[in-house]
This record gives structure tokens, sequence and C-alpha cells, in this order.
């Protein structure tokens, strides 16, 4: 074979193997439709990150206005519908409310919700929540939430930082900002930790949802820290 020709040969190899690779790309970043329930502040946010990540998000609130805007910011990958239409919508589904309204809207959404993925950023805070608080900041906030939505895979993540860090902090250069995740459902982890991820945070896997109370709000692995920082706190 001659100079020429194999520059030629070589050449037209690379070309072929570029539709390859970015086909590879694509799956491996998977285009998701995500519902948010709650579009305040880190409804809101989280939402805003997932939509310019590439993702299609529903933004939902019981105040109208607070949705539009949450979507008008999220940009064009952003809509607004009822809750009933964001947990429908979604392959995932943020609920981020008052931790009081939870039992109302796992009511509300039992049916739409069934068989997904629930990401859980909610806070029992009896100060705001009532006593209905008491026994979920005992027991543990994941597996109390999970236990009003059967049938449904918690994610529990984005509880032990604020919106403000969240919003300051996303896609930082390294080291990222970690963020403590946990579920029971392999499947849900893996598509939770690909959407903590996406949001330009680093997941650091802690384990079930009752190990997630280790990050419940004011326990030892809330608060902003790197993955090395968290995994240390971890292993005591």
């Amino acid at each position: 074979m001659t100079q020429r020709r194999r520059f030629l040969f070589t050449a037209a190899a690379i070309a072929a193997l570029v539709p390859l690779r970015a086909s590879l790309a694509g799956e491996a970043k998977k285009r998701m439709r995500i519902g948010v329930i709650g579009s305040g502040r880190i409804g809101g946010t989280l939402g805003g990150l997932w939509a310019k990540a590439g993702h299609d998000v529903m933004f939902a609130d019981r105040d109208a206005e607070q949705a539009q805007r949450a979507a008008q910011a999220a940009g064009s990958n952003a809509r607004v519908g009822s809750s009933k239409e964001a947990a429908a919508f979604g392959d995932a589904v943020l609920i981020a409310v008052p931790y009081s309204a939870l039992p109302v809207l796992a009511k509300e959404l039992g049916a739409e919700l069934k068989g997904k993925v629930m990401i859980d950023p909610n806070n029992p805070i009896p100060r705001r929540d009532g006593d209905m608080a008491v026994g979920p900041r005992e027991k543990g906030a994941a597996v109390s939430t999970a236990a009003m939505f059967p049938g449904v895979a918690t994610f529990r993540a984005f509880n032990a930082i604020g919106y403000a860090t969240l919003q300051s902090e996303a896609h930082r250069a390294a080291p990222k900002l970690a963020v403590p995740v946990a579920a029971d459902d392999p499947a849900a982890l893996e598509l939770g930790m690909q959407l903590t991820a996406d949001a330009g945070f680093e997941p650091v896997r802690v384990g079930t949802l009752a190990q997630s109370r280790i990050f419940d709000l004011g326990a030892p692995a809330a608060g902003a820290r790197t993955a090395q920082e968290l995994r240390k706190i971890l292993a005591q």
C-alpha cells in the first residue's frame, strides 16, 4: 500500500468512528423527562439545572405564577403543568414542598407516581410542619417519606445543602460540590445519581434510605463538602 493510500485509508477509518462516538455519547447521557412539583427555591433551582443540562422539565406549583417564573428562567426545555400532569410527565419526579404537604400529595398523585422514581429533598421541620414532623425526625425523613408513597422508588438527595449553595456551586471546577444520596432501589439510585451529576454535582452514595439519616438536616453528613470530605465523615 502506498503512503497516499495508507493516509486515505486512515482518514476514512477516523471519519467512520465519528458518528459512532457521537452515538455512544448520546447513549451515555439519556435525555429524560422530569416533573417538578413545588417550583420554589429547591424545585426551581434543580429544575432549571436539569433543563439547562438538556432534560425536558415540567414545573408545577400551587402558585401558578411561581411555576411560570421557574419555567421561564429554565429556558426552552421547560414547561408548566398541574401537579398531576407533572407527575404523569416525568420519568423521575422531584417533589419539593413543605413536609406537611406530602400526605395530601401522596393521596392525590399515587396513581401517577406508581412505578416511578421520586426525588426527595424534603425535611420535616416541627416549627413549620407541626406535630406530624416529629415522627419522621426520630425515625428518619427518607423512610418516612417513602412509606407515604407505596409503589414509588424514592431517591433521597438535595436535602442536606441550601438552595443558594446549590445555585452558586453547580458545575464548579473540581473538586465538585458533593451531594449525599441514598435509595433502596438500584435502578432509582442509578437514575438519581445520573441526574445529580447532570445538575453539576458529585453524587456520593451513602446507602439505603434508612442509612440516609446521617445526612438528615442537622446530622453529621449534612452541609456543603467535597466528596473526599464527605466520605471521611461517612467512614467514621
